[in-house]
């Protein structure tokens, strides 16, 4: 290797800087079109102030609390995105350690016998530098796009969160929702059983014909054949709560198998402009940092079609024994190259239209996700208010199912009414209540499933 002395290689590393920075660089697409998002919700906003990081803790339910804590730790979902997100991190950082100069150290020894004459050693001992100045940006552009990918996975991992707390509360809601609906088959169950018992006796004294006495077994066999139902139900439900804490479906039983009221979701909910919504919501600002990301690659692409500057130093030491290593001068060296693509088959021309490709496609799924995210929340707000005004109706019906049930059990006890009317009070009365059972249910996941269309359950 010819060597040259250090300030004609400085001469040289100039007018090569000079000549790169003279070639032109040809602009790419690659800024993210803005999304306009609507000024106010088209549907009624409930007015309050609920915080959005915990809003379970709205519903005033102790053991909501400590499952979705578990399920924050321990679920496997959320435990995969802290990998990802680790992973990316780390990926950024290897991306970043391109940006500055290698290093390296080499020893060696070379022993050499032959033509009669003694054998020697020579031992050899060097330093070597290498480093790509980053003129175009290209490593640069990838170290940007790492960095967003870091972005994304940590929006990532708080979409997860969201996500996982929601199905633990829509979970947790629906097993008290089914014990409370097997509490009110129960309750009919014993009523219908009653009736069963006075219609026996009426027939043992020939009030009642067995016609009657037949209908009533049946509608007691019919309400009965309800509860395994509802009993399967509530352990499955028990199973998928166990399982979103990151433990055995069954580990969960003996508490949650302890029937408990269904709790009632906050009076009040914080609901933020459509704007604010959308910074709020972690899949959104996942969406975003790849967009970011894609549009680094497409400029990092379009830099690699550019020259690259390459700079080497070494120094180097000779010796015929070890202690002797490093007591002479050392042979010094400095490289400056460039090199620039003449013909490659169209293969950077290529890999930049897939770039540009793959922004576009960001674009679109990032427009996608903003306009499904306001959909979601408006969805919610509509099922909101129609479970609201559900119950409402359900409510006054299980009422009025109430009492006809009474009226008709006590007219046909003083023979004024027949007795199918009696079963047929008894049936809706058992179809009213658990419609409403079930119309109570749905209003509490109606406000879990809004809470989680606003992004709440994370701190941005």
């Amino acid at each position: 290797m010819r060597r040259y002395p250090l300030s004609w290689c400085a001469v040289v590393v100039c007018a090569v800087c000079t000549v790169c920075a003279g070639c032109s660089v040809a602009p790419v697409q690659r800024v993210p079109q803005p999304l306009a998002a609507p000024a106010a919700w088209s549907s009624p906003v409930p007015a309050g102030g609920t915080p959005l990081a915990g809003w379970w803790r709205g519903f005033g339910d102790p053991l909501l609390v400590e499952l979705v804590a578990a399920a924050e730790q321990a679920n496997t979902e959320v435990r995969s995105a802290q990998a990802n997100l680790a992973r990316a991190r780390a990926l950024r950082d290897a991306a970043a350690a391109g940006l500055g100069p290698v290093l390296s150290a080499s020893v060696s020894a070379q022993r050499s016998e032959g033509g009669g004459r003694a054998g020697s050693t020579l031992y050899s001992a060097g330093f070597d530098a290498a480093w790509e100045p980053d003129v175009f940006g290209a490593v640069g552009h990838g170290v940007a796009a790492s960095d967003a990918d870091a972005r994304a996975s940590a929006a990532a991992l708080a979409a997860t969160q969201v996500s996982v707390a929601a199905e633990v509360a829509m979970g947790y809601l629906q097993l008290r929702g089914v014990q409370a609906r097997l509490a009110l088959a129960r309750e009919n169950l014993a009523l219908q059983e009653q009736t069963l018992q006075i219609t026996q006796w009426r027939t043992q004294a020939g009030l009642a014909s067995s016609i009657e006495l037949a209908q009533a077994r049946t509608a007691v066999e019919q309400t009965r054949a309800q509860l395994p139902l509802l009993q399967a139900s509530a352990a499955q439900a028990a199973h998928a709560l166990g399982v979103l804490t990151g433990q055995a479906p069954e580990a969960l039983l003996p508490r949650l198998g302890i029937a408990a009221a269904l709790p009632g979701p906050p009076a009040e909910l914080e609901i933020a402009i459509p704007v604010r919504t959308l910074r709020q919501r972690p899949d959104v600002l996942a969406a975003e940092a790849q967009l970011q990301a894609a549009a680094e690659r497409v400029a990092q692409a379009d830099a690699e079609r550019r020259p690259t500057l390459q700079l080497r130093a070494s120094l180097a030491w000779d010796a015929l024994t070890l202690g002797s290593l490093g007591s002479t001068a050392a042979a010094r060296s400095l490289v400056a190259s460039l090199a620039q693509p003449v013909f490659d088959g169209g293969q950077r021309k290529a890999q930049l239209a897939a770039q540009q490709a793959g922004f576009e496609a960001a674009q679109q799924a990032y427009t996608a996700r903003v306009l499904a995210a306001l959909q979601e929340v408006e969805d919610a707000l509509v099922a909101l208010e129609a479970s609201r005004a559900r119950i409402a109706a359900l409510a006054a019906a299980a009422e009025s199912a109430r009492l006809a049930a009474q009226l008709a059990g006590q007219r046909h006890a003083s023979g004024l009414v027949d007795f199918q009317v009696v079963l047929e009070t008894q049936r809706t009365l058992l179809g009213a209540q658990d419609n409403l059972a079930s119309a109570q249910t749905d209003w509490a996941t109606d406000h879990v499933r809004l809470y989680k269309a606003l992004g709440g359950g994370w701190n941005p």
